[in-house]
């Protein structure tokens, strides 16, 4: 069976699973619950998501993440391989951590509840899977961005958005009595049984008959062996092009010189790590970029900077 083709534009929002591989943990403490939502922070920061709802399971996770670039895929192999190694490094563990393809579902975000549909079903997983007593609130589960919807915008990570959600929940601002009602509603909803909720196990989109169309016309339109990729890589690279950019106005080299310079410079190995911490680039495209020899080269020379800072 051929692989569901992965449908990316600026704007678009998804729902994403991926579950252990062979169904095994993927989270075994709260320390590694922490090191997934900080690598889930760094992948924002270099890639723009906003992300919706989280939430954190023992062996799956759900995030519904919204794309300002057309840049799904990258950010995914990006998250998804650095916590890979760091959870195998942290667990002296080797090879796969997560179970083949991750699953990501289309939500129309039109603004006709589709985002609310699915951000409950994140928010109320822990409820499904009786991980919440029928007495405690909802709030009582941490692993998830409800009770962050709870807090005030200080007490909340920065790459969380919750002004859309409030939205369609008819909350106007997120204010204390705003997010009061929040918990309200949600509470409420925690009660009702809903057929919805077993509808998203099924499909590949989340919305409306039109939103569906549209996005089939689109994937007719894209099919192929490069579908989207050049709207990824231009939106990856217009971001670094910026950084060189910047990094060479701030030095005052020009393009010449860049290439006079030696592949171990300290300048260029300072913005080849500007450029893996801000970006998704590859070490092959900054070895290139900046004229510094082989993509291994520039690992191993970011490797020793990265130790030095830790002296």
């Amino acid at each position: 069976m051929p692989r569901q083709l992965r449908i990316e534009y600026a704007g678009a929002i998804y729902h994403v699973m991926n579950r252990g591989d062979r169904r095994e943990s993927i989270f075994k403490d709260k320390q590694d619950r922490t090191m997934f939502l900080a690598t889930l922070a760094e992948t924002c920061a270099r890639s723009g998501w906003q992300i919706h709802a989280w939430c954190l399971m023992r062996n799956h996770f759900h995030l519904v993440l919204e794309t300002p670039q057309a840049n799904l895929v990258v950010g995914m192999k990006w998250l998804l391989g650095v916590y890979t190694k760091r959870f195998n490094i942290r667990h002296r563990g080797c090879g796969h951590v997560f179970a083949g393809r991750y699953k990501a579902l289309m939500v129309d975000g039109s603004g006709d509840g589709y985002l609310r549909t699915v951000c409950d079903y994140v928010h109320l997983n822990p409820v499904r899977a009786k991980l919440i007593k029928p007495e405690a609130p909802l709030a009582s589960f941490r692993w998830s961005s409800y009770p962050d919807y709870l807090k005030a915008r200080e007490g909340r990570p920065a790459w969380l958005r919750v002004d859309r959600l409030f939205g369609e929940r008819g909350i106007p601002k997120d204010t204390a009595a705003g997010r009061r009602e929040f918990g309200r509603q949600m509470e409420q909803r925690r009660r009702e049984a809903n057929e919805a909720d077993e509808e998203l196990r099924q499909r590949w989109w989340i919305g409306s008959e039109a939103f569906r169309k549209e996005l089939l016309a689109a994937a007719g339109e894209r099919v192929g062996r490069n579908h989207y990729g050049a709207e990824r890589r231009e939106s990856g690279q217009e971001m670094a092009e910026r950084l060189v950019g910047a990094g060479l106005a701030r030095l005052g080299w020009t393009a010449k010189e860049l290439i006079r310079r030696p592949k171990g410079d300290q300048e260029k190995v300072k913005l080849a790590g500007e450029l893996r911490k801000a970006t998704t680039m590859t070490f092959a495209w900054i070895a290139q970029r900046l004229h510094m020899g082989s993509w291994t080269y520039v690992a191993n020379l970011l490797y020793e900077m990265r130790k030095n800072e830790c002296k």
